[in-house]
């Protein structure tokens, strides 16, 4: 079903070539989805969404530094500014100038408002996902990194992974079906290395509502209940922000919201694609 792809996206030095995942369907409905961590790859996403290829051309890229795409940069290349001109790139050499409709989920949400506002020509609908426009309270759930010094690069974001399991996954009953999901991600620590470096720009883009309630792209915020990294509170504080924003929180559901609840996730998706 996915055809994979390494597209030359910057000619460096080094030269950056993304590793993409994609599936037929008309052009005119393509999908961008942007996977989070940053340091792991897109495959934790590809269901349920695999079940709109067809009706929609699917594209599925690994960020920079992630999965398969190219790794080992210096540590000043991995910044949210780069990624998106990655993106940009990427949709350049893969589709014509009609817009695309973007999801972006967790970190790969506030990517996916940078786009939005960088290249505001390339984004018709733009869905964030367990994700947010606003900066989450203080204090909030984030990655929880095993405090073993045996552990390091690739083995600590995956050991990360599986430590929040229980926090990102409401369900008990989905905890076994995530944990092999994860077992099949590729995961990097190309970002945290940068992040520890202290050469990780913030993702945040400055007065985001305000700047998309202007931009009148369609927004969709999708949520999980129980999200204890971006809580849902998120999604009713943004949404008097940007007039014609929607809400979609699911119940029974915490930050991997698509294997919590996955049909009333991708019918969300599926529904605000088909608006107009």
């Amino acid at each position: 079903m996915f055809t994979e792809d390494l597209i030359p996206v910057a000619s460096g030095p080094p030269p950056v070539e993304l590793y993409l995942a994609s599936t037929a369907g008309p052009p005119d409905r393509t999908l961008l989805v942007l996977h989070g961590g940053p340091d792991w790859d897109h495959s934790y996403l590809r269901e349920p969404l695999d079940r709109l290829a067809g009706t929609h051309r699917l594209l599925m890229p690994d960020l920079r530094g992630c999965g398969r795409s190219t790794r080992g940069l210096p540590d000043d290349q991995y910044t949210p500014d780069a990624a998106v001109s990655d993106l940009v790139t990427l949709l350049e050499r893969t589709t014509d100038a009609t817009p695309v409709d973007v999801l972006g989920f967790s970190y790969g949400g506030l990517l996916a408002q940078l786009l939005a506002l960088t290249a505001p020509d390339r984004v018709r609908r733009l869905i964030i996902a367990s994700s947010s426009v606003l900066p989450p309270p203080p204090g909030g759930a984030g990655p929880r990194f095993p405090d073993d010094p045996a552990l390091t690069g690739p083995a600590l974001t995956r050991a990360a992974a599986f430590a929040g399991a229980e926090q990102d996954v409401w369900s008990a009953d989905r905890r076994a079906e995530y944990r092999a999901r994860l077992e099949r991600v590729r995961f990097s620590a190309e970002w945290l290395r940068a992040l520890r470096a202290g050469r990780l720009p913030s993702p945040r883009v400055p007065d985001a509502a305000h700047r998309l309630a202007a931009l009148g792209t369609p927004l969709l915020l999708l949520h999980g209940a129980h999200d204890r990294t971006f809580p849902a509170g998120l999604v009713a504080d943004t949404l008097p922000l940007i007039p014609g924003a929607r809400g979609v929180v699911l119940p029974r559901a915490a930050h991997m919201a698509h294997i919590d609840q996955p049909e009333p996730w991708l019918a969300a998706v599926a529904q605000f694609l088909e608006s107009s």
